[in-house]
């Protein structure tokens, strides 16, 4: 039988013309974006192209410790000032935000509590 068109040119395979390692990590991220909407939250801190705030890896724990006492502090007094504001639900929700903020500020409290005290140098 005769063919009226002649046979496509013969070219290597398709690795040859693209980068097959680059087109398959492309095409595993696009499905990762439509199929893992969530999934690049997840990854590591340093991944996270917003970040904003660090905690120095050479902190002192109990420096940290302090630290976080004196937010849970902020937090709970910015929390009762919003309450004052507000009435019924929105204001119920604000009183359940201190209450875990408080909860924390314990917790932060009861840390320090087994911590050696800080002498002066």
């Amino acid at each position: 039988m005769f063919k009226a068109t002649p046979n496509p040119p013969k070219t290597d395979s398709f690795s040859a013309t693209l980068d097959a390692k680059k087109f398959r990590e492309a095409a595993d991220r696009a499905l990762d974006h439509y199929l893992k909407p969530n999934s690049h939250h997840l990854h590591a801190p340093k991944d996270r192209a917003m970040q904003m705030f660090t905690v120095s890896p050479k902190a002192n724990p109990q420096a940290i410790t302090i630290q976080t006492y004196e937010t849970f502090s902020s937090v709970n007094i910015l929390l009762l000032d919003l309450a004052e504001s507000l009435e019924d639900k929105p204001r119920h929700l604000a009183m359940a935000i201190y209450q875990l903020s408080e909860m924390g500020l314990l917790l932060v409290e009861k840390t320090l509590e087994s911590e050696p005290a800080v002498t002066g140098v």
